[in-house]
């Protein structure tokens, strides 16, 4: 029944890509587009991201900020980006490459690091506008050696237990999906926490599955027009059935 509840969210996520990239592209568009050096632009992305942490470590962040910034001149290209983000100069120069490199930064842990390879994706895959690529030389397409690993936090977590009751982690949700889905097809899954996020009230383990109005007004880059909030509440509402009935499942399956 797992197998078939990702197959009923994954159908509903590719039919309904164009919502979370319209967000997206103006949460893109902010952090890149202000800043005039490719320099600017990456280190704008990198304090965006460090920045979505509930428990920062400030301390460990200040030395990587340090580090950044001395070595500011490697920074216009992919390819300098990862030879500053190397432990030992073995890292591939592509996603996969980049999210083991950024784990290993002090104050990166697992969720941010896939958040920033995930970005640097988005930029640079062909289906963002141009204006808002960073640099040249990054990879436009996941090759078959590479991989890639979705910014699992609660609410995506929260989604996974919705459909399974057990302890779902970063690692398990993402070696769950990569057992079932490759390529662009994994990067698919990248949509389900905007869907995941406006239909969860409350929070830690008292969450609820519903519409959540006021969560999708506090995503500063989501579309305010009456007419846009009534088509996503109903886009929501389809996507709680889908794990209603995985919920059924697992209920069932339980029994």
């Amino acid at each position: 029944y797992l197998k078939e509840s990702l197959k009923y969210i994954f159908d509903f996520l590719i039919e309904n890509r164009i919502y979370n990239k319209e967000l997206q592209t103006r949460y893109y568009s902010g952090i890149v587009k202000p800043q005039n050096s490719k320099t600017e632009k990456v280190i704008s992305l990198l304090y965006h991201t460090a920045n979505t942490q509930s428990q920062p470590k400030i301390d460990n962040l200040a030395e990587f900020y340090k580090k950044i910034y001395e070595n500011k001149v490697l920074l216009n290209s992919f390819s300098g980006f990862m030879s500053v983000i190397k432990l030992n100069g073995n890292e591939p120069n592509n996603y996969s490459g980049l999210y083991n490199g950024m784990k290993n930064q002090n104050g990166w842990g697992e969720k941010t690091s896939a958040l920033f390879a995930k970005s640097i994706f988005h930029l640079h895959n062909n289906e963002y506008p141009n204006e808002l690529r960073i640099w040249n030389d990054a990879p436009s397409d996941l090759e078959k050696s590479d991989s890639f690993y979705l910014p699992v936090d609660a609410v995506i977590i929260s989604i996974f237990k919705n459909i399974q009751s057990k302890n779902w982690n970063f690692k398990s949700v993402n070696k769950t999906i990569g057992e079932n889905y490759g390529g662009k097809d994994f990067e698919v899954w990248d949509d389900l926490w905007f869907w995941g996020f406006i239909t969860q009230i409350g929070t830690g383990d008292g969450r609820k599955m519903g519409w959540n109005l006021n969560k999708y007004w506090t995503l500063r880059e989501s579309d305010k027009d009456p007419k846009m909030i009534a088509e996503i509440k109903a886009k929501a509402e389809q996507f709680l059935n889908i794990l209603g009935k995985s919920t059924l499942h697992n209920n069932v399956y339980k029994t």
